[in-house]
């Protein structure tokens, strides 16, 4: 769990008239082996520079421009101010837009998750939506914006802990066309009774519990064997990192009361959420940095 985690993120799980004041912590921990560029000559550490691509020379970052290709080799330029302006507007809020079947969301469309934890004396409120989720098997679908960037979430009831994952939105997913699959179904796929009989027995076979200390990036843990033979042997070098700069948290969210009621009288049926025009977000010297190239 988070316990004792730095909070990446302050804000309030919003549906109906109800806010509940929680923060996040990161869920996960990025896996494989981190490998860095040092100068071996002086074991400092090399980053990436600016290079034109056609003629090989870096430039420098004030004469670089952000384009969009809209056809093969064909570009349109997005000027700073540009980018700024059509940034979602930044609300502190993990909205809820619906409740859907926790069954209904294809594995496919998960990102990343982190847990959410409630601040701000939100602990019952909280408590009870990850309690009526688990009792009516739903799960929340939410958007939120995360340093400037606005996702689409799903809200997760664990046993303790709600889990917010960050989903791909529906236009990242690629459709099944011009896969060369079986048809569905066993008499679809052509599958005999005895086939599927022994395909059972193998599966019950091999079927255990979900332990997953049971499984390890093996590459990840011959290298880390031979970094503590290294260490141990005296075999290491010595790096000076430059500092980082700590993430900014988002402004504290005010506990507010159980609008339960009010929110069920004003309740209606979900209609699909209306694509809203973003507003300019706050003015961050980071911020032109995150735009990225559409796909």
């Amino acid at each position: 769990m988070a316990t004792g985690s730095r909070t990446l993120w302050k804000g309030a799980i919003t549906f109906g008239l109800v806010h509940i004041p929680v923060g996040l912590h990161t869920a996960t921990t990025e896996e494989g082996v981190d490998f860095d560029w040092l100068d071996k000559r002086t074991m400092d550490p090399v980053g990436y520079k600016r290079v034109n691509k056609k003629t090989g020379k870096e430039i420098d970052k004030d004469n670089i421009v952000k384009g969009v290709e809209y056809e093969d080799g064909k570009y349109v330029v997005i000027s700073p101010d540009e980018i700024e302006a059509v940034y979602p507007r930044t609300t502190q809020t993990i909205e809820i837009q619906r409740f859907v079947d926790a069954n209904a969301l294809p594995f496919v469309y998960l990102q990343r998750p982190y847990y959410v934890a409630p601040i701000n004396r939100g602990h019952k409120v909280y408590a009870l939506l990850r309690e009526v989720l688990h009792k009516t098997g739903k799960i929340g679908l939410a958007k939120v914006v995360i340093a400037t960037k606005q996702h689409l979430a799903a809200l997760v009831p664990g046993e303790k802990a709600l889990v917010l994952n960050l989903l791909r939105w529906g236009d990242e997913v690629k459709s099944l066309e011009g896969l060369d699959l079986p048809g569905a179904g066993i008499k679809g796929a052509k599958i005999s009774g005895a086939e599927m009989k022994m395909a059972e027995q193998l599966v019950k076979s091999m079927s255990g519990g979900w332990k997953p200390e049971d499984f390890k990036d093996e590459f990840k843990h011959e290298v880390m064997k031979l970094v503590a033979k290294k260490v141990k042997a005296g075999d290491t070098e010595t790096v000076i990192q430059p500092e980082e700069e700590a993430p900014s948290e988002g402004a504290e969210i005010i506990d507010l009361t159980d609008l339960l009621a009010r929110s069920l009288k004003g309740a209606k049926a979900p209609k699909p959420a209306a694509r809203k025009t973003p507003r300019k977000a706050p003015a961050r010297k980071s911020a032109a940095a995150k735009a990225r190239k559409s796909a």
